[in-house]
């Protein structure tokens, strides 16, 4: 399974966390809940900001 890691801020605290790229379920901030990421089938789509690449594979 390929797939990268990404830290992504979320847009309403700007807590950061590590969130998997094909993420299979909706990721919310673990700050103050917010939705982060939502699955697509593929690629996860990110509603905060990706800061950085944790992982690339």
């Amino acid at each position: 399974m390929a797939g990268s890691f990404f830290r992504v801020a979320c847009q309403d605290c700007e807590n950061e966390q590590v969130v998997f790229g094909k993420a299979a379920s909706e990721v919310n901030c673990a700050v103050c809940g917010t939705t982060i990421a939502r699955p697509t089938g593929g690629d996860a789509e990110f509603t905060g900001s990706v800061v950085e690449t944790v992982e690339a594979r």
